[in-house]
């Protein structure tokens, strides 16, 4: 190998390890605090961001803290205090704990959630995506003991199915399907719970009392058991995804056309993907298409003149694709077989249906 060869080689590798250095390490916000004392209501991502240029990474802000045993473990009253080690920032948390006259340890606020989870808890319950071919087999609401076709909480409805007695089950209206931009697959059917109730009387059509409800219980609706609470958490440590396939937003909650910071949306991948909740994506809108008019001039193609639309039945037009624009993050927090339900973290652009997902690189990250 001659000299030359080897200069590249080495200039290749310094630029791929200068690279992987700058993506793991962390940015900190230009007139950040050196102290912070943890308020009641405080989350760990709004913490960060006070700290942080892109505050999904707060794990690792807070990453060897030898204070504590869990260093995500976070309460109202303690002092964070920013310090170096081996170069890179860290938090250390000094705890505050409150005692009684009497010398008692007395017990605090319970830690600060990575997020406000009142932002995502009605959707870790009311939103599911399921297989129409399961949808399918459920069984569902004929009519009820009252006349009206409508049915709210403490009414009874009856269900055509044997259910056996006391069990908890969920009742669902039929929102979208959801399909895959690139292929066209059936990726899921939407259900948006109504209310839930318990099984008072077994038989060929079941009596269902209503406990719960959230919006008016119809004729048609599908019965299926109360999802398992076990399987939803509520607290996230965020990571950056690695899908290697092509991941975009396929809806939004209320089917919106445009969505905004702490809005839901879904996304086009989902267990079956690799995708785990805590991922963070980086949101990406379409680049636009630029051709050049007779003129010599760049317009969007909606934009030329009369003129130049009737040239171009006879000339075929270069079409320069711009590049991509980042425009926001967002945290998935459900996840489903082949679709997930994500919470929008920043944006600075409105994020909308057919926006592009992608891993976060550090290098266009932005954050509160």
């Amino acid at each position: 190998m001659d000299c030359t060869m080897k200069r590249l080689l080495l200039l290749v590798f310094l630029c791929l390890n200068s690279y992987w250095v700058n993506a793991d390490t962390l940015t900190l916000k230009a007139g950040h605090p050196d102290t912070y004392i943890v308020k009641k209501g405080d989350t760990l991502w709004d913490i960060s961001g006070y700290f942080l240029n892109d505050p999904w990474r707060w794990p690792k802000l807070w990453g060897g803290n030898p204070q504590i045993a869990n260093p995500h473990l976070i309460y109202p009253g303690d002092r964070l205090t920013l310090v170096f080690i081996d170069g890179q920032p860290r938090l250390v948390v000094k705890q505050h704990v409150k005692k009684s006259p009497e010398g008692r340890v007395i017990s605090k606020d319970g830690p600060i959630p990575p997020i406000d989870l009142a932002l995502i808890k009605p959707y870790l319950v009311q939103n599911r995506v399921v297989d129409p071919t399961w949808l399918a087999g459920l069984p569902i609401v004929m009519s009820g003991e009252s006349p009206s076709i409508h049915h709210v909480v403490n009414d009874v409805v009856y269900v055509n199915a044997k259910l056996e007695q006391g069990l908890k089950v969920a009742i669902y209206q039929t929102g979208r399907e959801f399909f895959a931009p690139d292929s066209g697959e059936l990726l899921g059917q939407e259900l948006i719970l109504t209310s839930s109730g318990r099984v008072i009387e077994s038989g060929d059509i079941s009596k269902v009392e209503l406990l719960r409800s959230l919006r008016e219980t119809k004729g048609g609706f599908h019965v299926a058991p109360v999802e398992d609470e076990a399987l939803m958490s509520a607290y996230f440590i965020p990571k950056a995804a690695e899908l290697s396939v092509a991941t975009s937003i396929i809806g939004t909650i209320g089917n919106l056309r445009e969505a905004g910071k702490l809005d839901v949306v879904y996304i086009d991948r989902g267990a079956n993907d690799g995708v785990e909740t805590g991922h963070v994506f980086s949101m990406f809108r379409d680049g636009e298409n630029i051709i050049i008019d007779n003129d010599g001039n760049p317009v969007r193609p909606l934009d030329r003149s009369s003129y130049d639309k009737v040239l171009a039945n006879f000339s075929e037009d270069t079409v320069y694709k711009m590049p991509d624009v980042f425009h926001g993050n967002l945290m998935v927090f459900k996840v489903f077989d082949k679709t997930s339900l994500g919470l929008i973290m920043f944006n600075d652009h409105p994020v909308r249906v057919g926006d592009k997902l992608t891993k976060p690189n550090p290098l266009t990250i932005k954050g509160e």
